[in-house]
């Protein structure tokens, strides 16, 4: 799609009337209107003819200036329908929708059992929590017995927080506060906590969670690894996640624009904050293709070190000595 000057005009107009009037922080959204205009009055927008690259300048402005990686303008080829909720699709769509998940398996990429009942639970990105459950139980229910479980999000960009919200819940043994969630709308605060029941078995409270982390976990993977963190039910390995925390939803600007903008922010009830541009610090700092190793060989040190067994001390050193053997010895992390 090409855009002259009319069209850009439009499409500028409508990123600022949408920012003002939803994104959670008003007083940012006014900084957004006046560098717009700004690149605008200096004639930084003329020369941009293609509405992929407009879209692309736009989302690097609007996070330039608001540091916010939610913050962004799509450009769609097709036809962007009206905004719907996901209940209000028609049969059609919602079963393409769900078609689409099961393909990923609803983002839960491996299951695994590792050496000295270690269990180990990869999720690629959270689904809608409704349509998710089941497998989630499944999976759960599949890790239930191991002594300790280690949850890869290294490659996890988010998707829905309350999938997040639904895994969180089978690592506690009673209803916990994970965090509160202000919305703009309304000047309302929500308090979210984990769920009394879940499906299939509960992993439980008191044994070791380790969580693994890269530069590219992000949104809702991140919510679920800062909750877990902050209320020491978990360790997190690995690099410091992207960074962002305001959670939002897809506004409709142009029949080939959209917009997602953040509608409010995370709270933790413990930091009284969150992770928005500065990501979640890990407890134990490594390369993120040295996490899972390194995740392994704490919680063998923590089982050997109650091991009264010579027999099987002397196994549980000579897997500790594999996986040191393992390392990659970078300085830097790539």
């Amino acid at each position: 799609m090409q855009m002259n000057a009319a069209s850009r005009q439009q499409l500028i107009d409508a990123v600022i009337k949408e920012v003002n009037n939803s994104y959670v922080f008003p007083d940012m959204a006014k900084k957004v209107e006046t560098s717009l205009r700004h690149q605008q009055k200096r004639g930084f927008y003329d020369a941009i003819a293609s509405a992929q690259q407009l879209s692309e300048v736009l989302s690097d402005e609007l996070q330039a200036t608001t540091k916010d990686r939610h913050l962004r303008v799509m450009y769609s080829e097709a036809v962007i329908a009206g905004r719907k909720s996901y209940d209000d699709r028609s049969p059609e769509e919602a079963a393409s929708y769900l078609a689409m998940m099961r393909s990923n398996n609803f983002g839960i990429d491996k299951i695994e059992r590792l050496p000295f009942n270690i269990g180990y639970l990869e999720l690629a990105g959270f689904a809608r929590a409704k349509e998710m459950a089941e497998t989630l139980a499944a999976a759960m229910t599949l890790v239930a017995h191991t002594d300790a479980l280690v949850i890869d999000l290294r490659n996890n960009r988010g998707g829905d927080a309350a999938a997040g919200l639904l895994l969180a819940s089978y690592m506690f043994d009673k209803r916990t506060q994970l965090n509160d969630f202000y919305y703009r709308e309304g000047n309302r605060t929500e308090q979210r906590w984990t769920a009394d029941v879940v499906p299939g078995l509960r992993y439980g409270g008191t044994k070791p969670v380790y969580i693994l982390t890269s530069k590219d976990t992000f949104s809702a993977a991140e919510d679920f690894t800062y909750a877990l963190k902050n209320l020491k039910r978990a360790t997190v390995v690995g690099e410091t996640t992207g960074g962002g925390a305001n959670q939002g939803d897809d506004k409709r600007l142009l029949p080939n624009f959209s917009l997602f903008v953040p509608l409010g922010r995370t709270i933790s009830p413990v930091t009284k904050t969150n992770w928005e541009g500065v990501g979640v610090t890990p407890d134990i700092s490594v390369c993120a293709s040295d996490a899972l190793r390194t995740a392994q060989l704490a919680i063998l040190a923590n089982i050997a070190a109650s091991e009264n067994n010579p027999d099987e001390l002397g196994r549980l050193n000579e897997r500790i000595g594999q996986l040191s053997e393992r390392t990659t010895g970078r300085i830097t992390c790539g």
